[in-house]
C-alpha cells in the first residue's frame, strides 16, 4: 500500500533543500563577486602595528545577511562587536548561537591554537571571518582590529562597508599597557573616564592608574571618614598662572566619586578587560586629607602653609577665623605630609585601603610614596621617637618603614604595591613594584635588584609636557622640561640597554601619565593625550624586533586620526600639518 504521508513528506523535504540549494547558490554567488576584489594598501593600515599581517585578495561585505557566532563565554565581546558595526557602518547585527547554515558569518571561537593570553589569529575571506583567541582578552583585541579594517568603499555606483581580505597573527610585546589620569588636581566626571577607559581600550592598552588623591583634592568616597570627600573634596580657589601663581580664580572647584560610581566605572572597565590600579598616595601629596583630619599631620595646630599671593578669599577669612588646615590652591611639593610617627596614622589608612580594595579587583594599589618632604618629620617629636625605636638610620628608613608596613597589610589581603621610584629608599619593600619616573635610573636598580618595573620616565612619556618646541601658540603647561613629542614617544625604547636579558624580564610593561595641574578640561586632557597616546600604543604593543619607521607610522596614523574624528575628540594637529 502506497504511504501517501511519506510522499508528502519526501517531496517537503525535497523542495526545502531545493530552495535552500537555490537560496544559498545564490547567496554564495553574490559574495562570489567579493573574492577578486583588490583593495589599497593603506586599507590595512594598523595602529599599533601587528606582529604578522599578510593581505589577501577579496574582502568581507558586512550586510543584514552577515551574522556573528561567539560562545558563550564571549558574548560581551560578540557584543561590543555589534556595537562597533552599529556605530561605524549603521548595520544592525544580531549574534546568533545556531548559524551553521549560514555562510556569511562572523566567528569568534577560543582555541588552543593560540599560545599568548591576549594573542589572537584574525583570517578575513570573501564569506567568513575567523577570529581565535585563547581567551577572551585577545578576542577583544581582535574585534578592536577589525573596528580599525572596517571601511567604505563605492563598488560599481553603490556604497558598501567590507573588511579587506587578511591573514594576521598578533599578540602584546608587553604584559602591562597602561594610562594614568590625575583627576586630584582637577575633578573629572565619569562621563570623561569613561571616555578615557574607550581610549585605553581603542589602543589595545590594559590598564587604567587612577590617581584619586592629592593636595588640592581627595575624590573617592570613604564612609568611614566622610570629611574626606565634605572637606577635601573642594578647594575655594586655584592659582592663575605657572607655579609660582599671581593671584587666585577665587573659583570653588572639587568633585568626589561615589561608591557607587567607581563600582560602575570598574564594571565599565571590565567590559573592555581594562584593570583599573587605584592609587592613593602617601606619605606626601595629603593636604587634602589632612584639610579633613588634622591629626594625620605631625603638627595639626599649625597653619596650612599657603602662597600668600594665591590664597583665596575664602580661605583665607576662614584661616583668620581659627581654621588651620585647609586643602591646598596651589602646585608644587607640599611639606605638611601624613605623620608617620603616629599609630593613628597607620590605622586610618589600612582603613582607607580596606574600602578601596572592596571597590577595587585589581591585585595592585598603589601607594605612592614620591615627593615626600622630610622637614616636619625632622621636627617632629613622633617621628624623632618611631625612629629611635625601630633603630631606623634616619628620616628616609621611616618613610620605608611606612611603605613596608602598608605593604605587609596588603598582602595579608591578597594585595601588591606598586609605588613610585621613592620607594627604592631607605630600602625597598620586598614584594613592591616600581614605577620609574624620574628618568629609567629606578627602574634599572629595581630591575636588577629582581624587583617588578613599570617603564614611566617623565621623559618622553608624561603627557602633561609640552608637545612641540615652538610653544608660542600652545597653552599652558609645566615648564622646564620636554617637549615630549609624538616621535619621542615613539622611537623611545623603554628597556635600558644596561639590563641582562634575565633582568629585562623584570620590565613588566610601559605607562604614560597625564598630570592635571594645568589640564583643567577634557577639551585640553584630549588635546594632550592624543595622538602621543596612539605612539605609546604602538611602543607597548608591537615587537620590539620589528623595524620601526616613524614616517610610516606617520602614514597610518592619517588613517587612525578617524578614530579620533569620530567621537568628535580635540586631537592635536602639529603632526598632521
Amino acid at each position: 500500500m502506497i504511504n501517501f504521508n511519506k510522499i508528502t513528506t519526501a517531496i517537503r523535504y525535497g523542495v526545502f533543500i531545493l530552495i535552500s540549494i537555490l537560496f544559498y547558490s545564490c547567496n554564495s554567488n553574490e559574495y562570489d563577486t567579493y573574492k577578486s576584489l583588490k583593495l589599497e594598501e593603506d586599507a590595512y593600515a594598523i595602529i599599533p602595528a601587528p606582529q604578522q599581517i599578510t593581505p589577501q585578495q577579496g574582502a568581507f561585505i558586512l550586510d543584514e545577511n552577515t551574522v556573528i557566532e561567539a560562545a558563550a563565554s564571549a558574548t560581551n565581546e560578540a557584543n561590543y562587536l555589534v556595537e562597533i558595526i552599529y556605530n561605524t557602518a549603521a548595520l544592525s547585527i544580531t549574534p546568533a548561537k545556531d548559524v551553521e547554515n549560514n555562510k556569511h558569518r562572523i566567528v569568534l571561537a577560543l582555541s588552543e591554537e593560540v599560545s599568548e593570553e591576549e594573542g589572537y589569529i584574525l583570517v578575513v575571506n570573501y564569506d567568513t571571518i575567523s577570529l581565535k583567541a585563547k581567551t577572551t582578552k585577545g578576542l577583544f583585541y581582535g574585534v578592536e582590529t577589525l573596528r580599525q579594517l572596517l571601511l567604505e568603499k563605492e563598488i560599481d555606483g553603490n556604497k558598501h562597508q567590507l573588511i579587506p581580505a587578511v591573514k594576521i597573527t598578533d599578540a602584546p610585546r608587553f604584559a602591562y599597557r597602561g594610562m594614568m589620569l590625575d583627576t586630584g588636581r582637577y575633578f573629572y566626571d565619569v562621563a570623561f573616564v569613561k571616555q578615557f577607559i574607550d581610549l585605553i581600550a581603542l589602543h589595545k592598552m590594559n590598564t587604567f592608574h587612577w590617581h584619586l588623591t592629592e593636595d588640592q583634592g581627595w575624590r573617592i568616597e570613604i564612609k568611614k571618614y566622610p570629611k574626606l570627600t565634605e572637606v577635601g573634596a573642594w578647594r575655594n580657589g586655584t592659582e592663575i598662572g605657572r607655579t609660582p601663581g599671581e593671584e587666585s580664580d577665587n573659583i570653588k572647584h572639587g568633585g568626589f566619586y561615589t561608591q557607587e560610581q567607581i563600582k560602575e566605572v570598574v564594571h565599565y572597565a571590565a567590559q573592555r578587560h581594562i584593570t583599573i590600579i587605584p592609587e592613593i598616595d602617601m606619605p606626601g601629596h595629603n593636604g587634602a586629607a589632612i584639610a579633613s583630619y588634622p591629626f594625620l599631620s605631625c603638627f595639626p595646630e599649625e597653619k596650612t602653609k599657603m602662597n600668600d599671593n594665591i590664597i583665596s578669599e575664602k580661605t583665607k577669612e576662614k584661616m583668620d577665623a581659627g581654621v588651620h588646615k585647609v586643602v591646598q590652591e596651589s602646585w608644587g611639593i607640599k611639606s605638611d605630609v601624613l605623620c608617620a610617627g603616629k599609630e593613628s596614622t597607620y590605622t586610618f589608612y589600612e582603613n582607607v585601603l580596606s574600602e578601596v580594595m572592596e571597590l577595587f579587583p585589581s591585585v595592585y594599589i598603589h601607594i605612592g610614596g614620591d615627593e615626600c618632604l622630610k622637614d616636619n618629620w625632622k621636627r617632629c617629636s613622633d617621628c624623632q621617637q618611631k625612629i629611635k625605636q625601630l633603630e631606623l638610620e634616619d628620616e628616609e628608613g621611616l618613610q620605608s618603614h611606612f611603605i613596608h608596613h602598608m605593604e605587609a597589610f596588603l598582602n595579608k589581603k591578597g594585595k601588591k604595591i606598586i609605588g613610585w621610584d621613592e620607594i627604592l629608599e631607605g630600602g625597598l619593600a620586598p614584594n613592591a613594584t616600581v614605577m620609574s619616573w624620574r628618568g629609567v635610573t629606578g627602574g634599572i636598580e629595581a630591575a636588577k635588584l629582581g624587583q617588578d618595573v613599570i617603564m614611566t620616565p617623565r621623559e618622553p612619556y608624561y603627557f602633561d609636557y609640552y608637545q612641540v618646541n615652538d610653544t608660542i601658540n600652545e597653552p599652558l603647561t609645566i615648564g622646564g622640561r620636554g617637549p615630549n613629542t609624538v616621535k619621542d614617544v615613539y622611537t623611545f625604547e623603554p628597556i635600558p640597554a644596561e639590563l641582562s636579558e634575565e633582568e629585562q624580564k623584570n620590565i613588566l610593561g610601559i605607562q604614560a601619565n597625564l598630570w592635571t595641574e594645568y589640564i583643567s578640561t577634557p577639551d585640553y586632557a584630549e588635546y594632550m593625550l592624543l595622538p602621543r597616546m596612539t605612539a605609546l600604543s604602538e611602543v607597548a604593543w608591537s615587537p620590539k624586533d620589528q623595524e620601526k619607521n616613524y614616517e610610516e607610522f606617520l602614514t597610518r596614523l592619517t588613517k587612525f586620526k578617524k578614530n579620533y574624528e569620530s567621537r568628535e575628540l580635540n586631537y592635536a594637529k602639529h603632526v598632521f600639518n
